[in-house]
C-alpha cells in the first residue's frame, strides 16, 4: 500500500488537517508489535484488549498515524471514529477497488480452509496467486488479508468464516469477490441460524458481493443448494461426486497409496488426478478447486500436478507417527460432517492393531447437541474399535456407540485431557491407529501432545 492520508480519511469517513493530507501511508496494522515506519495503526477495541492502550508503542515502532474511537493524547496525526473495527473494514474495502486481482471467496460449513489451500496452490501454477493466512476468515481476517495482498496478484483466494446472519454480507462488501464457493451446508453453528436452510439463507449473503459477472461454484451433492441453482443470478458451475448432472464431476474414486484418485468429468475435460489425503470429502474440496481452476483456464496437467502433491496446513489430517503408532490428528475444528468424514477415514486406515477414535464435543449445536453427540458415536462403531470421548456430551457418544454394538468396555468418557492422556498411554500399542478430532475449543491438540509427552522414549 502506498496511499495518503487523506485517503484513507474519506474512505472512513474521518476529519483530517490540511497540513497532513499528504503523509504517505505504507501499510495498515492492528497489532502494535508489528508496526513499521510508515504505517496507519487501528486501534481496536476487542473482548480481551483495548487497541487505545497500545498506542504509545505504535509511536514508537514508527507509526504515520493511528485511527481511534476514543480520546487519544500522541503526537502523529489522528483519524477519528464512531467503530475503528468498521473502519478497518471500510479501509480494505476501499484498497480492494484499486486492486486488479480476481479474488475468490470459499465459505461452507466443512471443507473452507483445505479448499482454500487447494485452489491456491493450483491457481499458482499458472499465476501470481495469494491467499489468506491461518484463520484470517472474519471482520479482522478478511480486511487484514485484503490490505496484505500483494499488487501483482492476479487472484486472491480469501476464506469466509461465519455463524450469525449478516457476518456474511459485510465480508463480500469488503473483498467484492468475483467468485463465491459455497463447499456445503452442514450443521455447523446451527445454533445460532436454526435450521439448515437457516444456514443456506446465510450462506448465500456471499453472493451480495458478487459483480454482475460473476461466478458462482456451488456443491451439486447438496440438495439445498441443487434446489436453488436456477434461482442464482450468476454463472453457475457445479461440482460433486453422487449428482452426475454436475458440471465437474469425479467418478472412478477410490482410496490408494495414501490418498485418493479419481477421474475428473468436466465440459470439454476429462482427466484424472490423485490427492495426497484421505476421505471423499477431501475429493470433493478437490473438485470445488479443480472447478474454479477450469473457469481459469488452468491446464489440467498442472492442476494434476498442483494436487499430487498438496499439503494440508494446521492441525487438518495431519498424519503423525509416534512410537510404532499412527496418528490422524485432525483437532483444528468439528461438526457432525466433518467427524463422520473423519471416522470413515479412520476405518479405512490400514492397520494391524486397533483403531481408536479420540473424541471431543461439537460445539454450538443447540438443541441439536445430544442427539448428534448420540449419532457419531453410533457412526464409530464400524469405523473404531475404541472410543474415547472428552467432554460435556462425552457421555452421549458413548451412549450411541454401546447400542450401536460397541462392548461397554471399549467406551470411556473423560472431563480431562491428562486423564485422557494417560489412559491412552497405557491402552495404545505399536501398531494402532489414532484418531484425534473435536471442535476448536477443545482443544483435542492438547490431548495428542500431553499422550506424546507421556510415550516419548529416552
Amino acid at each position: 500500500m502506498r496511499e495518503k492520508l487523506i485517503t484513507l480519511a474519506g474512505w472512513v469517513g474521518a476529519a483530517i488537517e490540511p497540513d497532513d493530507e499528504d503523509i504517505l501511508i505504507t501499510g495498515v496494522q492492528t497489532d502494535s508489535r508489528k508496526v513499521k515506519k510508515g504505517d496507519l495503526f487501528v486501534a481496536i477495541c476487542g473482548e480481551k484488549m483495548n487497541g487505545h492502550d497500545f498506542i504509545a508503542q505504535a509511536v514508537e515502532k514508527g507509526a504515520a498515524a493511528v485511527l481511534v474511537s476514543q480520546d487519544v493524547q500522541t503526537n502523529i496525526p489522528i483519524l477519528r471514529v464512531d467503530d475503528t473495527l468498521r473502519a478497518y473494514g471500510a479501509i480494505a474495502h476501499g484498497f480492494r477497488g484499486k486492486l486488479g486481482a480476481k479474488v475468490i471467496a470459499v465459505t461452507g460449513s466443512v471443507g473452507k480452509t483445505t479448499t482454500k489451500e487447494m485452489m491456491a496452490q493450483i491457481l499458482a501454477a499458472e499465476y501470481p496467486t495469494a491467499k489468506s493466512e491461518g484463520n484470517h476468515n472474519n471482520h479482522i481476517g478478511v480486511p487484514m488479508s485484503i490490505l496484505e495482498m500483494p499488487t501483482d496478484a492476479r487472484y486472491m483466494v480469501q476464506e469466509m468464516g461465519m455463524n450469525h446472519f449478516g457476518e456474511l454480507s459485510y465480508l463480500t462488501a469488503i473483498a467484492q469477490p468475483d467468485v463465491a464457493v459455497i463447499t456445503n451446508i452442514g450443521t455447523a453453528h446451527i445454533e445460532h441460524l436454526g435450521s439448515r436452510k437457516g444456514i443456506l439463507k446465510a450462506k448465500l449473503e456471499i453472493l451480495e458481493g458478487l459483480p454482475e459477472n460473476g461466478l458462482c461454484v456451488w456443491n451439486g451433492d447438496e440438495p439445498l443448494l441443487w434446489e436453488r441453482r436456477k434461482d442464482c443470478p450468476f454463472r453457475l458451475i457445479t461440482f460433486g461426486m453422487k449428482n452426475p448432472e454436475c458440471d465437474v464431476f469425479a467418478e472412478d474414486v477410490k482410496p490408494i497409496d495414501g490418498g485418493m484418485s479419481f477421474r475428473v468429468r468436466g465440459k470439454l475435460q476429462h482427466f484424472e488426478a490423485f490427492i495426497p489425503l484421505d476421505g471423499e470429502h477431501n475429493v470433493m474440496n478437490a473438485l470445488a478447486a479443480i472447478a474454479v481452476a477450469l473457469s481459469a483456464s488452468v491446464r489440467p496437467e498442472k492442476i494434476q500436478a498442483a494436487l499430487s502433491v498438496f499439503r494440508n496446513t494446521g492441525m487438518r489430517q495431519q498424519i503423525l507417527s509416534h512410537e510404532g503408532v499412527t496418528i490422524i490428528a485432525d483437532c483444528y475444528n468439528a461438526g457432525p460432517e466433518s467427524m463422520e468424514a473423519s471416522l470413515k477415514t479412520l476405518g479405512r486406515y490400514p492397520t494391524t492393531g486397533t483403531r481408536i477414535a479420540v473424541l471431543g464435543d461439537m460445539l454450538e449445536l443447540g438443541n441439536r447437541s445430544a442427539a448428534e453427540h448420540y449419532r457419531v458415536g453410533r457412526l464409530a462403531v464400524p469405523n473404531a474399535d475404541m472410543l474415547l470421548a472428552y467432554g460435556a456430551n462425552a457421555d452421549h457418544m458413548t451412549a450411541g456407540a454401546i447400542t450401536g454394538g460397541m462392548d461397554v468396555s471399549k467406551c470411556k468418557c473423560f472431563q480431562s485431557h491428562q486423564e485422557l492422556a494417560e489412559l491412552l498411554a497405557v491402552l495404545a500399542k505399536p501398531g494402532d491407529v489414532l484418531l484425534f478430532k473435536g471442535s476448536r475449543g477443545m482443544r483435542m491438540e492438547h490431548a495428542l501432545h500431553l499422550y506424546q509427552q507421556l510415550t516419548q522414549r529416552g
